[in-house]
C-alpha cells in the first residue's frame, strides 16, 4: 500500500513539473518574438520577409482550392433533388466519399495548424496528442498529393500508351475469356456431359449480353484518352486517393455485364439448390417450420412423393450445367472484386499511415519510448560473495517483492554501477495500431462468410468495409476570411520557429524528463 501511494505521488509530481514546464514554454514562445524584434539582424529580416511571401502564396493557393470546392459543393446541392444526382452518387460512391474527405482536409488544415487549445498547453499528454494529430493531417495531405503528382505526371506523359495498353487488356479479356469461355461451356467443358439445351440457352444469353455491352463501349472507347488525362490532372491537384477511388467505380461500371450475368445465374443456381433441398426433405419425411426455425416431422401423401420425385430428378440432372456456368462467372466476378479490394486497401493504407510519427521516429526515437533496461558498468564487492553472484541475486528479486534481510546485507556490502537505457518503439509497432484501427470494420469471419456465400449462390460483399478518416461539418466562410485564416496559421508557425532559434533550443519532445 505504501508503494502504491509513493508511486501515485511521484506521478503527480512529475505531471505537475511537466505541466508547469509546458506552460512556461508556451508563454515564452509568444513573448520571445516581441522582445527580440527590436534587434533583428538582416538575415532574420530576410527570412521573415520570405516567410510572409510563403504564407501569402500558400494562402492564395489554398483559397483557389477553397473557391473551387465551394462552387462544386453548391452545384451538387442545387442538383441534389434530380435523378441524375442520385444515380451518379450511387455509381461513384467511392469517389464521392474520398472527395468529401479530401475537401474537409483542405478546408480545415489552417484551423488544425493553429494551436488554440489552452488545455493542451498545460498538459503534456494532451499537448503530445494535439501536436501529433495536427501534424498528421497536413503530413497525410502532403504525402497523398506528392504521390498523386508522381503518378499523375507519369500518366499525363504516357497517356496514349496507357490507353492502348488498357484497351488491349480489355479486348483480350472480352474475347479470350468471356466469349471463348461461354462457347467452351456450351460444348463439353473438361469432358463433362452437360444438358445441351440448357447450356445453349445460358451460353446464348451470355454471348448476347457481352456483345451488346462491347458494342456500347466501342463508342466510349474514343473518349478513353480524355479520361486518362482527366485522371492524371485529378491526381496532380487532389492526390492519389481520389483517382484511385474513381478507378474502383469505373471498374465496377465497365464490368457491369459480368456482374449482371453472375447475378442472374446465381439466382438460378441458388433457387435450384433451395428446391432440391426442399424436395429432399420430402423423402426424409421432414418439413421446415418457419415459425420455430427448425425441421419437424411430417407425413406426406403418395401423390406428394410422386410429384416430388418427378421434380427432383430433372432438377438434379440439370444442376451440373447450372453449376458450371455459375462457377465460371463467379471466378470472373471474384477476380474483379479482388482487384477493387486491392485498390481499396491501398487507399486505406495511405490514409492510415502515420507519416509524421515515422519521420519523428527516424529523427528523434526518444519520443517513442517502450521500456527501460540497465547496462552494468562495474560491480565491486567487499564481502565474500563474488560480484556476479551479487548481481544475479539483486536482479533475481521481483519488482513488487520486499527485499529480505540477507539481500539487504549483501547489497550494502556491494557496489553496482549501471547506466539506465531506454527501448524505443519500432516502426512496425508504431504503425500496426493505426492499420488495425483502419481495418477494424473487416470481420474475422469475412473469408468464411464469402466462401459460404459463393458455394450457396448468395450475395457476397464486394468491398472490405475498411474505415476511412471521418468527415467534418462543411466549412463555409467568406473567401477573404479564409485567406487570412491560412496566412495567420502559417505565420503562427514562424513564431514557434523564431522562439526555438532565439532560445537556441530544440522543440519540446513532450516526454518525461
Amino acid at each position: 500500500m505504501v508503494k502504491i501511494v509513493h508511486k501515485y505521488l511521484l506521478d503527480t509530481v512529475v505531471l505537475a513539473i511537466n505541466s508547469a514546464s509546458a506552460a512556461q514554454k508556451y508563454f515564452e514562445r509568444h513573448d520571445s518574438f516581441k522582445q527580440s524584434s527590436a534587434n533583428i539582424p538582416i538575415i532574420s529580416m530576410f527570412c521573415t520577409f520570405m516567410w510572409h511571401i510563403l504564407a501569402m502564396s500558400l494562402a492564395s493557393l489554398s483559397t483557389l482550392f477553397y473557391i473551387f470546392i465551394q462552387f462544386f459543393h453548391s452545384f451538387l446541392n442545387f442538383e441534389s433533388q434530380s435523378w441524375v444526382y442520385s444515380a451518379s452518387a450511387k455509381a461513384f460512391s467511392n469517389t464521392w466519399i474520398n472527395f468529401r474527405i479530401r475537401s474537409c482536409q483542405i478546408l480545415y488544415w489552417p484551423i488544425f495548424l493553429q494551436d488554440n487549445d489552452l488545455r493542451s498547453q498545460t498538459s503534456v499528454e494532451c499537448a503530445e496528442k494535439v501536436a501529433l494529430h495536427k501534424h498528421s493531417l497536413w503530413s497525410s495531405l502532403v504525402v497523398d498529393i506528392l504521390l498523386g503528382d508522381l503518378i499523375g505526371l507519369a500518366l499525363l506523359f504516357h497517356a496514349e500508351s496507357v490507353c492502348s495498353w488498357v484497351s488491349n487488356i480489355a479486348s483480350n479479356l472480352t474475347n479470350e475469356l468471356l466469349r471463348s469461355g461461354s462457347v467452351w461451356l456450351m460444348g463439353v467443358p473438361a469432358g463433362f456431359k452437360l444438358n445441351i439445351e440448357l447450356a445453349e440457352v445460358l451460353g446464348m444469353i451470355s454471348l448476347n449480353t457481352i456483345q451488346i455491352w462491347s458494342t456500347l463501349w466501342i463508342f466510349v472507347g474514343s473518349l478513353f484518352i480524355y479520361f486518362i488525362k482527366g485522371l492524371a490532372i485529378l491526381a496532380i491537384l487532389f492526390g492519389v486517393t481520389i483517382p484511385a477511388a474513381l478507378v474502383i467505380d469505373m471498374i465496377v461500371i465497365v464490368t457491369l455485364h459480368v456482374s449482371t450475368l453472375h447475378w442472374l445465374i446465381s439466382i438460378l443456381y441458388s433457387q435450384q439448390l433451395h428446391a432440391l433441398a426442399a424436395l429432399w426433405r420430402i423423402f426424409r419425411g421432414r418439413k421446415w417450420n418457419p415459425l420455430r426455425q427448425r425441421l419437424d416431422s411430417f407425413d406426406y401423401t403418395v401423390k406428394q412423393h410422386v410429384v416430388g420425385s418427378l421434380l427432383f430428378t430433372p432438377l438434379l440432372l440439370l444442376l451440373p450445367t447450372t453449376s458450371v456456368f455459375y462457377i465460371f462467372f463467379s471466378i470472373m466476378n471474384t477476380a474483379i472484386s479482388l482487384s477493387c479490394m486491392f485498390i481499396e486497401v491501398i487507399i486505406s493504407v495511405i490514409h492510415a499511415t502515420p507519416y509524421i510519427k515515422i519521420a519523428l521516429r527516424l529523427i528523434k526515437p526518444r519520443r517513442f519510448p517502450l521500456g527501460i533496461w540497465f547496462e552494468i558498468i562495474a560491480c565491486h564487492n567487499n564481502s565474500s560473495h563474488s560480484p556476479w553472484s551479487a548481481y544475479i541475486d539483486r536482479n533475481s528479486l521481483p519488482v513488487d517483492e520486499a527485499p529480505r534481510k540477507e539481500d539487504i546485507d549483501r547489497t550494502v556490502s556491494s557496489v553496482l554501477i549501471s547506466i539506465l537505457h531506454s527501448n524505443y518503439l519500432s516502426i512496425g509497432q508504431m504503425v500496426l495500431p493505426h492499420y488495425r484501427k483502419a481495418f477494424s470494420g473487416v470481420s474475422r469471419s469475412y473469408i468464411a462468410t464469402s466462401v459460404f456465400g459463393l458455394l450457396s449462390g448468395n450475395k457476397v460483399a464486394s468491398t472490405l468495409g475498411a474505415t476511412l478518416p471521418s468527415t467534418m461539418p462543411w466549412l463555409c466562410i467568406p473567401y477573404n476570411e479564409y485567406w487570412c485564416l491560412c496566412r495567420n496559421s502559417i505565420l503562427a508557425c514562424m513564431v514557434d520557429c523564431n522562439y526555438y532559434r532565439c532560445h537556441d533550443s530544440r522543440p519540446p519532445s513532450f516526454g518525461l524528463t
